[in-house]
């Protein structure tokens, strides 16, 4: 294993670890969508199965290209980086996708100010950067987690609607979903 691999699993590692001791101080949670928990979890099943099946197989995954690493590496901190902010900005209002919280705030500044769904965005972005900078492995986990983040920025969205009837639809029409100016 390489020293730049140990480094990029760490710093996931160590988001994976601030994500959950953030998660202590929401606001309590109203509801939760019972199909996010099966979404994930089937994107987990598929993910390890399309890995354990040999969808690389006899390819090497493995990114050589220091240029390319470099760039990926750059990506995966601005990624991580951005979903962080974005985290801080929703201070207690964050849940799980798609879980409704109890007295729900609309935030729109800060990331939210450009996009809508900033952690998402951020999180694609560190999975696309950790693709270019250490395996090929995680296209996989960009295309299932990228579509299950559009799933859920949907639901989420019709939520904000019927919560904020009157900001909400003004707020999605001057912002994107997931990438600034474009998507």
């Amino acid at each position: 294993m390489r020293i730049l691999d140990i480094v990029v699993a760490g710093i996931w590692i160590a988001f994976s670890v601030f994500w959950i001791a953030a998660s202590v101080t929401t606001k309590a949670t109203q509801t939760r969508s019972a199909s996010s928990v099966g979404v994930r979890i089937v994107i987990i099943v598929v993910f390890v199965g399309l890995i354990h099946g040999g969808i690389f197989k006899g390819h090497s995954t493995t990114i050589d290209n220091p240029f390319l690493q470099g760039f990926g590496v750059a990506l995966f901190l601005l990624g991580i980086g951005l979903a962080v902010w974005a985290r801080f900005y929703l201070g207690r209002n964050w849940g799980t996708p798609m879980s409704l919280k109890v007295d729900p705030e609309l935030v729109t500044t800060g990331p939210y100010r450009y996009v809508r769904h900033p952690i998402y965005s951020g999180i694609l972005l560190a999975m696309i950067g950790t693709t270019l900078a250490i395996s090929l492995y995680w296209i996989a986990a960009v295309v299932l987690f990228g579509a299950y983040f559009i799933y859920s920025a949907r639901v989420e969205e019709r939520n904000m609607e019927r919560l904020f009837p009157d900001a909400y639809p003004a707020y999605k029409r001057s912002t994107k979903m997931l990438i600034p100016f474009i998507l």
